[in-house]
């Protein structure tokens, strides 16, 4: 059965060979005729574009002289035939019409039965297909960069335009893509890809200037399409480079010497050309050494060995330094910085060689301007007693140092404070130089009391002489060793009834606290003793306050201690001679204050001219001032003024002068104290004494 089906197979190839493709009745056997195997655009394509090459492949090489206008027609579904050319290679057949397709229009395909292979067999039947064309879409603008009215664009800007489609680029040139600053045209090339043109400037474009940018019409997509209207925009580029800041600003002052110096710009910079060459940082003619770094838009400059204090410096950044699109700046921006000055010690507590400072002192420095408290440390602020360092805790406020020892001080010793250089300012500034100063503590062992010193004057074994009818002593009395004879002038109010020692009408000073003498009469052995014992306890005062019981005194004034302000201590004079002649002295302390003066020759207090003071601030006492006179003492010679403390004085005391004993009562010359010389006389004229009380 098998055997019989194949021999009616073979026979019917047979026949077809022999009797062709063409015949009317000849049933189609794929590989024996051609056919059409695919299209391009397929059967029933939709939104064809407008510039399609319709195709048409065989199943087999077909004869090219069969493939042509007459066998492969295009024709609109309304008949109407589409103009084109016909191509043939490989197994291909290719329409191009003449001009693109309609839009939103149906198309048929044909392919007729003459076209035959190259064994002149023919297609048996018109291979026929349609499809459509889409709709008519015009292309549009869809961003640019830059964009419309942009400003600050760079001068090596490349110029672009997205459309909503693909385009043709052909369609994209200078003719179509145009670029103008005012009337004139700019220069450039042109390129596309993907849906983008791009316009690059053959130079760079100039700075601060309006550019308009013009798309016309003349540009199609792939389908021929062009542009409904001109799109036309505009951008503005970049002004050059400005520096808008400064730190420190220009002029400024007081400026810390590890300042880092900063310039910010208006734009990002170019960081290649911020470099030594366009930041320069001179101190007169010298470059100063730096390190120059870039970040943002600001530029830095941190010199390498710091600045000099209370010196001008001068920055510049030339034309050199240029923005990312090489816009230099327009001309050298310039400014100029003085560094802080150098801060400087302006009080010391105590005082430079201050004598009789407290044990338990805080030692404390002032300063003329803020300090970094990080530099005030127990390194850069010592306390020396000669070479050994004094431990204590040192502490900052205001603008103040305090050294605070952590034992108390020893008596009577040089101590050396020192803050160093290394001390600086809040602006960095360090000391100039080293300051170093001295204070002596005090020694213990007081002045002898004065409880035996009943005594407001005391005139050795010579006497005590009065001129003047003002002369008062309070609240304490008069003697000498010597007898009452060389007591003149005085009226004794504590004796009753009252007891006069020479008086004349001119001369009476009235003495309140009694008057001790030998005899003869009103003096007696009895107030001789009491002289006595008076005497003791004065040369035991004397001797209490001596350079040699009381050691380490400091010369403040060089002996003269007129317009000094002094606080508690112990000084001497260095020449032996104390003065108080150029202006008054005050004594600033506390009532349990002590003040010795040692003149180891003499004293004078005021002039033949003029009269000088003593004065007491901060609740001082009298009774607590102590001078210590190796010869004489002279005080207020021509008459008044207030002197103030205990003067003991190896030959003589003169109070006011001759010149004075006409003075007017509230005229007299003033002592709040004592006036004792342990061997000589004792003068005074209209003198008014107040004895402190012990």
């Amino acid at each position: 059965m098998n055997t019989k089906k194949l021999l009616l197979t073979f026979a019917i190839l047979i026949i077809a060979l022999i009797s062709g493709c063409a015949e009317d009745n000849f049933i189609e056997t794929e590989g024996v005729c051609p056919v059409v195997i695919s299209t391009i655009p397929l059967n029933g394509a939709l939104g064809v574009p407008l510039r399609q090459i319709i195709s048409a492949t065989f199943n087999e090489e077909m004869n090219p002289t069969t493939i042509n206008a007459a066998t492969f027609i295009v024709t609109e579904a309304n008949g109407t035939v589409v103009t084109g050319a016909v191509t043939y290679s490989g197994t291909t057949a290719t329409f191009t019409p003449s001009s693109f397709l309609k839009p939103n229009t149906t198309y048929i395909g044909r392919i007729k039965t003459g076209a035959k292979d190259v064994m002149g067999n023919a297609l048996q039947t018109d291979y026929v297909w349609t499809f459509s064309t889409g709709m008519l879409i015009v292309p549009t603008v869809i961003t640019t960069d830059p964009a419309n009215n942009a400003t600050n664009v760079p001068l090596n800007k490349t110029i672009t335009a997205t459309f909503s489609m693909p385009m043709d680029p052909l369609t994209l040139n200078n003719f179509t893509f145009i670029v103008n600053q005012g009337t004139n045209s700019v220069a450039g090339t042109i390129t596309y890809a993907g849906s983008m043109v791009s316009f690059t400037p053959t130079a760079p474009l100039t700075s601060n200037t309006i550019y308009t940018v013009t798309i016309t019409n003349g540009a199609k997509n792939l389908d021929g399409t062009p542009l409904a209207s001109n799109y036309v925009w505009k951008f503005t580029t970049e002004a050059p480079p400005t520096v808008t800041a400064t730190d420190p600003t220009n002029n400024a002052t007081g400026v810390s010497l590890n300042k880092i110096v900063t310039a910010t710009f208006s734009v990002p910079m170019d960081p290649l050309t911020l470099n030594s060459t366009t930041f320069i940082v001179k101190h007169g003619t010298f470059t100063v050494p730096g390190v120059i770094t870039y970040a943002g838009s600001t530029v830095s400059f941190t010199a390498t060995n710091g600045y000099v204090a209370n010196n001008e410096y001068t920055v510049t950044i030339t034309t050199g330094a240029k923005s990312v699109s090489g816009l230099p700046l327009a001309s050298n921006y310039v400014w100029k910085f003085t560094t802080a000055v150098a801060p400087t010690v302006i009080a010391t507590d105590p005082l430079n060689n201050a004598t009789g400072i407290n044990l338990n002192k805080t030692v404390t420095a002032t300063f003329s301007t803020v300090m970094d408290p990080l530099t005030i440390t127990g390194t850069t602020f010592t306390l020396k007693q000669g070479t050994t360092v004094i431990a204590g805790v040192v502490s900052y406020t205001g603008s103040t140092a305090s050294f605070k020892p952590t034992n108390a001080l020893l008596e009577g010793k040089i101590y050396t404070a020192t803050i160093t250089t290394g001390a600086k300012s809040a602006a960095g500034v360090p000391l100039a130089n080293d300051y170093v100063w001295n204070f002596t503590t005090l020694v213990s062992n007081a002045p002898a009391p004065t409880t035996g010193l009943f005594f407001g004057v005391f005139g050795g074994n010579a006497g005590i002489t009065n001129q003047g009818l003002n002369t008062r002593i309070n609240n304490g009395g008069i003697g000498t060793t010597a007898a009452s004879t060389l007591i003149t002038g005085f009226t004794d109010k504590l004796a009753s009834p009252d007891e006069v020692y020479t008086v004349t009408p001119l001369n009476n000073g009235l003495v309140f606290g009694g008057i001790y003498t030998d005899a003869p009469p009103p003096g007696n052995a009895l107030k001789a003793q009491k002289a006595l014992e008076g005497l003791n306890e004065a040369r035991a005062l004397w001797n209490s306050i001596s350079p040699a019981a009381k050691p380490g005194g400091s010369d403040q004034g060089s002996g003269e201690l007129g317009g000094l302000t002094l606080a508690a201590g112990v000084y001497k004079s260095a020449s032996g001679t104390y003065k108080i002649t150029n202006g008054d002295l005050t004594l600033s302390g506390s009532a349990t204050d002590v003040w010795i003066f040692q003149a180891e020759a003499s004293l004078t207090v005021g002039s033949p001219a003029a009269t000088r003071n003593v004065k007491l601030i901060g609740g001082a006492l009298a009774k607590n001032v102590y001078w210590y006179v190796g010869s004489a003492a002279v005080i207020n010679y021509a008459g008044g003024g207030i002197m103030t403390g205990n003067i003991i004085a190896e030959d003589g005391v003169t109070l006011s002068s001759p010149g004075s004993s006409t003075t007017l009562p509230g005229q007299e010359t003033v002592l709040n104290g004592r006036a004792i010389s342990l061997i000589a006389s004792v003068t005074m004229v209209n003198t008014i004494i107040n004895v402190p009380a012990n």
